[in-house]
Formats: C-alpha cells, sequence, structure tokens
C-alpha cells in the first residue's frame, strides 16, 4: 500500500486467501478487491489494469494472486498470457506446494517425494514422483519481463524490499513466494518460519530478483545445512526416514536439486560455512 500510495485493486484467485479473508457477507479487505474464477485472475487483473489507463488513472496499481494450484495449473494459461502481453500487473504467488483448500492434492508445485492426498506414500516410490511439477519463477523469467522475484515468509524484509521494487517497475512482474502450510505439510505451526528458512538455506528453494529474463540479485547462504533438515520436521516426507529403512537414494535425489540450485544461481556466500563443514555427502 504504501509503495503504491494507496492507489491499488487486487484480484483474487480462488484459494486459501479468499477463502479466509471474505467469509460472506464480511471482508477484511479495505481497497477494491474482485474474485473471480480459480483460473482466471491474470485476465481478469490484465482487465482491470486497461479499464484503470482508460479512465486515465494511471497511478493506479493492480495486484494479482493466486496459490500454486490457480498459479502453476487451473491459471497457468491466463497467466502466460499476461507476461506475454507485458500487461501492466503484479502477480504474487503464495506456494503451499499442493491444493490445501479443497483437501491436500498434489499441484504441479508439489516437490518430488512429497505425501499428498494424490500422491499417497504407498508402493516401492512413495509421494509425489521425480521428473514432474514446473518450477514457475524460471517460466516467468523465459517470458523476457521486467521483473521476476522468489520470497520466503521466513524474511518479511526481504519480501518487502521485493513488493517495493516490482511496484516501481511498469508491465507484468511475478513474484513468488514460499508459504508453508502446517496442515498440508504436517509440521507444526510453530515451525512455519524455522522450516521456511530451512528451505532457503538447504538449496531447495532459493531466493533471486530477475530483470528481463536474467537473474540480477541473489540471497546468499551463510550457514548452510543439508536437505535432511528441511524433510525431517514434515510429516509429507516421513516415509522417506522409516527407522531401519531410511530413503537414502532419494534423499541424495533431493540433496542434488538443492545442489543444482546451489551451483546454479552462485548461492554461497563468501565467508560463509563451507557445505563440507554443514552438508556431509550421502
Amino acid at each position: 500500500m504504501r509503495a503504491a500510495e494507496g492507489q491499488l485493486v487486487a484480484v483474487n484467485a480462488t484459494g486459501c486467501l479468499e477463502v479466509f479473508t471474505t467469509p460472506y457477507p464480511e471482508t477484511s479487505w479495505q481497497i477494491p478487491w474482485l474474485h473471480s474464477l480459480f483460473g482466471n485472475a491474470p485476465a481478469v487483473a490484465t482487465g482491470v489494469a486497461a479499464a484503470m489507463r482508460r479512465k486515465g488513472r494511471d497511478k493506479v496499481k493492480v495486484v494479482a494472486q493466486g496459490g500454486d494450484g490457480g498459479t502453476t495449473d487451473i491459471g497457468f494459461g491466463c497467466l502466460s498470457g499476461m507476461f506475454e502481453r507485458n500487461d501492466d500487473v503484479l502477480y504474487i504467488c503464495y506456494d503451499n506446494e499442493a491444493y490445501m483448500n479443497t483437501g491436500v492434492q498434489r499441484s504441479s508445485a508439489t516437490p518430488p517425494a512429497a505425501r499428498t492426498a494424490t500422491t499417497p506414500a504407498l508402493g516401492d516410490a512413495p509421494g509425489n514422483v521425480f521428473g514432474t511439477g514446473k518450477n514457475m519463477p524460471l517460466i516467468a523469467m523465459a517470458h523476457n519481463i521486467p521483473y521476476v522475484a522468489t520470497a520466503s515468509v521466513a524474511d518479511l524484509h526481504d519480501l518487502e524490499a521485493k513488493v517495493t521494487r516490482a511496484m516501481s517497475v511498469s508491465g507484468a512482474r511475478y513474484i513468488h513466494i514460499m508459504v508453508p502450510c502446517p496442515l498440508g505439510w504436517g509440521s507444526a505451526p510453530c515451525d512455519t518460519i524455522r522450516i521456511a528458512r530451512l528451505a532457503v538455506a538447504c538449496g531447495l528453494f532459493p531466493l533471486f530478483e530477475a530483470e528481463q529474463g536474467e537473474v540480477v540479485r541473489t540471497s546468499k547462504i551463510r550457514r548452510p545445512v543439508p536437505v535432511e533438515d528441511y524433510l525431517r520436521p514434515q510429516r509429507r516426507f516421513a516415509h522417506l526416514f522409516k527407522k531401519g529403512h531410511e530413503d537414502k537414494e532419494r534423499i541424495a535425489a533431493l540433496q542434488r536439486m538443492a545442489d543444482s540450485n546451489i551451483s546454479r544461481f552462485d548461492l554461497f556466500a563468501e565467508g560463509g560455512e563451507s557445505r563440507a563443514r554443514n552438508c556431509p555427502s550421502r
């Protein structure tokens, strides 16, 4: 609101945010707020931005919001169209890595090996399969839009700075925020921020900013941890750590994913603690 000088319209996809902030006939929103279908928030926001331009209200900023289901799955086509046209909208994805509002079903943001209602912990390879899903920040970057960023609820100052920066840019912008869900992830509510911080520290969720398709800033990891530290507090990964039957092969595969992110985004800080000390090879 500060960055938009109070001139803000929000468009919301169906999801947890829409449900708990607008229990009919009440609302917690004190700005113009629109809710339409699960998958068309980017298209509706595009229409709002066009209407504001037509009315000569160029200072009004438009924000579209959705969860990972409404973003990476159901609303994917509308969002890609918004990017391709470079519409003047900031789209924010709150990623809790499954359809948490409807029963914890798998989405294309669900990580490998995670247990959901549709990827149960059964069979020879329990949980979500490897080799599926979408990396939405990289897809957004591939559209060469003005601004893309990842953020986490574990670092609100970083998140605020990125939203402020996005508000200063015209054209299509995208911020992808990791938001752990205690219910769906099977973690203690009091551990939410710690788990979000571990996701960044192990390398599975890199924090970066990109402009016109190129990474321009990253948040360095000063105290790296092994992915196991991030996985263990979550019941959705409990099948990987069964006593006497620890799934070392798939834990190692997840570690390789984290290591790949660390290499790709050059995430280790100079002078930070070494991986050899904190993240023993598995």
